[in-house]
């Protein structure tokens, strides 16, 4: 009996406990001991989870805190832990079953001092300035009188009431506000998206697009600028193709937008006095311009005006440019009547000579001669010269008439040949034209034509030559004619006729009555 009992072994009367059990009860001592507790420590490896959730390790020299943001909380955070960066995280412990470790639910966290957050800020800084985003070549020039300014800030607070007053005591123009939160954690995303979103405004559409930018803040602590200094905000400036100023804190605040603005001023009132001149000093300027103009055109006109006078002194008077010339011609115009004379007086004595040689009879008769020759030529020249003329004519007519008969034949029956073909061309032309045109009508025809209907199944009704379209009409008839598709079919009006019916095709008689008795039903066929 003994052997069928174990033995007992010592311990064997300690209570076993499930893997469950031990982890809750860790759980529960480690939420009732660390409830509520802030620890400091290095921020060591940070990783954002594709969920939202954010992952770190809180490090001091020889000990590891693993900790975790839910996405709910990281989106509160005012500061983003990065590695290296020294922190105090408010939190509750608890533990991981799944791993079997305990971790921190970090609620809050802050950088543990001004230190750390101005060493995280500064390494910010760097980086980015090394992409080139601070970089001068970058920034635009302002422009000297923008007509729309677009005003990134918050629409409740008293920096857009300075900056509208401000615009309006110098110079008013059109103001687009786009509001944001200026602090916590809409401030970043709410800014880096107004600057694109005024960007991305086209030139003449029903918004105008600014012509410069403000981002206006008023001043606070570091932790309240703390938006300014995120990446995207500096991102967003550096690519604004909009001339960006800004005016974020008091003078002694720089955030990191400051650098990758185009020109930074130190309050937003400051910021206002850059974006535009003041308008009375403007209009000073211009009626200075004016009377410098009008100054410097008098003083022009008086300058040439004696250049002009001086030039007229050396120049000769004219009075005694005309005397000399004069003088001359009283000379001329004394000597030339002795000229006249003596001409004449020489030309009479040349005349005279001349005359004296010649002998008019002995011309005329010269001439005389020399006229009676001619004209005892002039008879056989003109006889010689006509025949001649004639014989030329009557061997080229000989020789170039069959020619041209040819040639006139030959052309009259190219152009009979040519008319022939043209002829015959517009001839088949009107021909086939009209054949077309009489095969279009008898398709016409047969398609209206009721034999075409007839093949659908439907038939004509005849009583003699007229077509029977009623009852009534049918009833009154001695005799119908039915024309179907393929034929007509005579038939009597009260029935029982048929294709071998009466002789001639005649209606067939109708049976006699049986007196008293009831009416007999005719037959339609």
């Amino acid at each position: 009996m003994s052997d069928l009992i174990e033995d007992a072994q010592p311990g064997m009367n300690a209570p076993e406990f499930t893997v469950a059990e031990i982890s809750g009860a860790v759980k529960r001592m480690i939420e009732g001991e660390f409830g509520h507790v802030r620890v400091r420590g290095e921020v060591g490896r940070v990783m954002h989870a594709r969920s939202g959730h954010v992952y770190l390790d809180l490090k001091d020299e020889r000990n590891v805190l693993a900790g975790v943001i839910w996405k709910g909380q990281a989106r509160k955070l005012r500061v983003m832990p990065e590695e290296g960066m020294e922190v105090v995280a408010t939190g509750r412990l608890t533990t991981f079953a799944g791993q079997s470790k305990y971790q921190l639910i970090v609620e809050d966290i802050a950088p543990a001092g001004m230190g750390a957050l101005m060493a995280m800020l500064e390494k910010r800084r760097k980086a980015l300035a090394a992409e080139g985003l601070f970089a001068a070549e970058r920034k635009r020039p302002i422009p000297y009188l923008p007509e729309v300014i677009g005003v990134v800030t918050s629409p409740s607070g008293a920096v857009i009431r300075d900056i509208l007053h401000r615009l309006r005591d110098r110079f008013p123009r059109r103001v687009l506000i786009w509001p944001v939160a200026v602090q916590g954690e809409k401030c970043a995303p709410e800014v880096a998206a107004a600057i694109r979103g005024f960007n991305r405004l086209a030139p003449g559409g029903p918004v105008p697009r600014p012509d410069l930018l403000i981002v206006a803040r008023g001043g606070g602590s570091i932790e309240d600028l703390w938006g300014f200094n995120e990446e995207s905000v500096v991102r967003a400036a550096a690519e604004s193709e909009i001339p960006l100023i800004s005016a974020v804190g008091h003078e002694t605040d720089t955030t990191l937008i400051d650098h990758a603005a185009d020109q930074r001023a130190p309050t937003p009132t400051a910021a206002a006095e850059l974006a535009v001149p003041v308008r009375a000093e403007l209009s000073a300027a211009l009626a200075g311009l004016e009377e410098r103009r009008r100054r410097a055109w008098a003083q022009g006109l008086a300058l040439r005006g004696q250049r002009l006078r001086d030039m007229a002194r050396a120049l000769p008077r004219p009075a005694e440019l005309v005397q000399y010339p004069a003088q001359r011609l009283d000379h001329f115009a004394g000597r030339l009547p002795g000229a006249i004379r003596g001409l004449v007086q020489a030309r009479q004595i040349a005349l005279a000579r001349v005359g004296a040689r010649l002998k008019p009879s002995d011309l005329v008769a010269q001439g005389g001669r020399r006229l009676d020759g001619l004209a005892a030529r002039l008879p056989a020249a003109l006889s010689l010269a006509a025949g001649r003329k004639r014989a030329g004519l009557d061997g080229a007519a000989a020789g170039l008439r069959p020619a041209l008969l040819r040639r006139a034949a030959d052309q009259r029956r190219r152009d009979l040949d040519q008319l022939t073909r043209r002829f015959a061309r517009a001839a088949d032309r009107q021909t086939a034209d009209w054949r077309a045109r009489l095969d279009g009508l008898e398709r016409l025809r047969q398609t209206l034509g009721y034999t075409e209907t007839l093949k659908r199944g439907y038939a004509v009704v005849r009583a003699g030559t007229a077509v029977v379209t009623t009852r009534a009409a049918a009833e009154k008839a001695g005799a119908l004619e039915i024309e179907f598709q393929d034929g007509r079919l005579p038939v009597g009006a009260a029935g029982g006729g048929s294709a071998g019916g009466a002789p001639g095709g005649g209606a067939p008689r109708k049976a006699p009555r049986k007196p008293g008795g009831p009416p007999e039903q005719g037959s339609l066929f």
